[in-house]
């Protein structure tokens, strides 16, 4: 599949999201980071914003919960209108349970890890998933630098999708640039979150489009997605 650029509206200027969403169209999906100061030391947005963006704009939201007790929260957000949801694997309760939940009512279902946890433990829930987040920064606030130790964890991941034969997403959020994205992508990853490389660029919308073809090339180029 070819990668898709996510902007993250965490970047974005919260007092005027309707023009921010507006202004990366292109893009293939709108990244929404959720926080509650519980599970990471911030806060952000919740449910009566989702809504209101889902009416503002035709870019499909991609809902990253950093929050506790998902198995609670996360099917709301569907019915807010994100069309992917994800929650976090350390949070979860129950995340198969969840991931079905998600998907009977109508999105994508997503799990994300931290960077300190490990993919293996995890290898049999990923039939359960439409798509795999590996935080390249601990989770919490933008603008963090990537961290390169996460590489070969990707590399890891797409492995195990590789394994099974899966039609799996791999995400990453974290530190993604115009400098970092080939590694990401030459490792495995095929979505990209990408905040302040976005928003804090003077074409959000160019930036957009830059990204996915560095993206695309590094691809085409690594040895992951050579029966692609």
């Amino acid at each position: 599949m070819a990668a898709q650029i996510n902007p993250s509206i965490l970047s974005a200027d919260f007092a005027r999201l309707a023009d921010e969403a507006e202004a990366v169209a292109g893009a293939d999906w709108l990244h929404v980071d959720v926080m509650d100061n519980h599970f990471v030391p911030n806060l952000t947005l919740g449910l009566p914003v989702v809504e209101s963006l889902a009416r503002a704009t035709d870019t499909p939201l991609d809902c990253h919960l950093m929050i506790d007790a998902p198995d609670r929260w996360a099917p709301q957000y569907v019915e807010a209108g994100a069309g992917s949801v994800t929650f976090h694997v350390e949070a979860a309760a129950a995340p198969v349970r969840l991931a079905r939940e998600i998907r009977a009512k109508g999105a994508r279902a997503s799990m994300a890890l931290k960077p300190a946890t490990p993919i293996e433990p995890y290898e049999d829930l990923l039939p359960e998933l439409d798509m795999l987040l590996i935080m390249t920064v601990e989770p919490g606030f933008g603008g963090q630098a990537f961290l390169d130790i996460m590489l070969p964890k990707i590399r890891r991941t797409r492995e195990l999708i590789r394994k099974h034969g899966l039609e799996l997403w791999l995400q990453v959020d974290g530190g993604v640039s115009a400098s970092t994205i080939e590694r990401c992508a030459d490792a495995g990853a095929d979505v990209f979150v990408a905040g302040s490389a976005v928003y804090g660029a003077s074409d959000p919308a160019e930036a957009v489009r830059a990204l996915r073809t560095q993206a695309e090339a590094a691809t085409a180029g690594a040895s992951w997605s050579c029966d692609h």
